[in-house]
């Protein structure tokens, strides 16, 4: 039998700097890999978001081999000490990572670690539902609660085969209408920003369009807003270097109308951003960009769509299966910890309870937003 690996937490962004070489190989041999964990976007959020938060990121090495992680950190949240995972609400399908060939054994002593530390609670949102840390941990531990249904597509036949089978011909042939009064409007062109020169130009662009189509309207995402904005251009730009993001735009005579953003990892796709002048509505343009992402994707031998997020009406029509993403809400060390686990559980699921009536969801929307930055 093998030796244990060895285990130690790391706590500061130099610490966190030099796992960039072998960081990445654990977050690609994930079963589903998350792109929100890439070496490059948690750093660029630490950089941004990590303010008044403490690194917890636990390794595991094998002979000097990175064999293990689980990225995580710690900030005050209401007066406890809350342990989250590396990049938030960001952080999208966020798990314990282990090195192909490793046993629960290294799971388990990363997980105990994080157990051990983890302040007052641990709030991890983005748990996938067959998650390794939450199997990793004592029965009971960590109660898992869908957050979000995170719409999935299959795309191993082809963006044609997906194109005739999920839209009706009365849809098919609505959009050919629309396309020729775009067409009508100006010259019609679709890019695709992948470089960081490219991409650089684009984002511009694509937040202009994100602030059109959200503006007086309540804000689900983080793609706003000047933090968000300077978030994402860094890792974006620093994935780049590996390829990973898509930018697809929309233009007519060289102004753009629509966009998609997407980040590309082992032949799957994950949703980041849209959004699309209002002006242009009529013209359907975010669905168009979306067709064209889908189209563009899967000529690049994606195979799998991550929507992520709500199941909104136009994740539905190209959508195989639910496969939701969860909170993690436990590990309480505290008399106070174990309390706020209680009342965060039980006001987690009334949300959940209100977001799912359809007379809330349209209240939601047409509440303004305050106090943006």
């Amino acid at each position: 039998m093998s030796a244990a690996p060895r285990t130690e937490t790391i706590s500061s962004e130099s610490g966190l700097a030099s796992l960039s070489g072998s960081w990445d190989d654990l977050v690609r041999s994930m079963p589903r890999p998350s792109p929100f964990l890439l070496h490059g976007w948690i750093s660029e959020w630490w950089r941004h978001y990590g303010e008044g938060a403490t690194l917890a990121v636990h390794i595991a090495r094998r002979d000097d081999r990175l064999v293990g992680a689980l990225p995580l950190c710690r900030r005050q949240r209401l007066g406890l000490r809350v342990t989250e995972f590396l990049g938030g609400t960001k952080a999208s399908l966020a798990d314990l990572m282990l090195a192909p060939g490793e046993n629960g054994h290294t799971g388990l002593l990363l997980a105990l670690r994080a157990a051990s530390s983890c302040g007052d609670f641990a709030d991890l949102f983005g748990m996938p539902e067959r998650s390794r840390l939450a199997a990793a941990l004592p029965p009971g531990s960590l109660a898992l609660i869908e957050r979000v249904e995170a719409p999935v597509l299959d795309l191993t036949g082809g963006w044609d085969a997906v194109y005739e089978t999920r839209l009706s011909s009365k849809a098919r042939a609505d959009r050919r209408r629309r396309s020729r009064q775009l067409a009508a409007q100006g010259a019609v062109d679709v890019t695709v920003a992948r470089t960081d020169d490219e991409l650089a130009t684009a984002l511009d662009e694509a937040f202009r369009l994100y602030e059109l189509r959200w503006r007086g309207r309540r804000d689900a995402g983080s793609f706003a807003g000047r933090v968000g904005r300077g978030f994402h251009r860094a890792a974006l730009l620093r994935l780049a270097r590996e390829d990973i993001p898509r930018l697809v735009t929309l233009s007519v005579d060289g102004r753009a109308i629509a966009f998609s953003l997407y980040l590309q990892l082992e032949r799957t796709i994950y949703g980041v951003a849209m959004g699309f002048d209002p002006a242009f509505a009529r013209f359907a343009p975010g669905s168009e960009t979306l067709y064209r992402s889908l189209e563009t994707a899967a000529g690049e031998g994606v195979q799998r769509v991550e929507f992520l997020g709500a199941a909104a009406e136009h994740k539905l029509r190209f959508t195989d299966r639910l496969e939701p993403i969860h909170e993690g809400i436990g590990l309480a060390s505290t008399l106070r910890g174990r309390a706020a686990v209680e009342v965060f559980t039980r006001g987690i699921r009334v949300r959940r309870r209100l977001k799912r009536s359809q007379a809330a969801q349209r209240l939601y929307y047409r509440v303004p937003r305050l106090g943006r930055s």
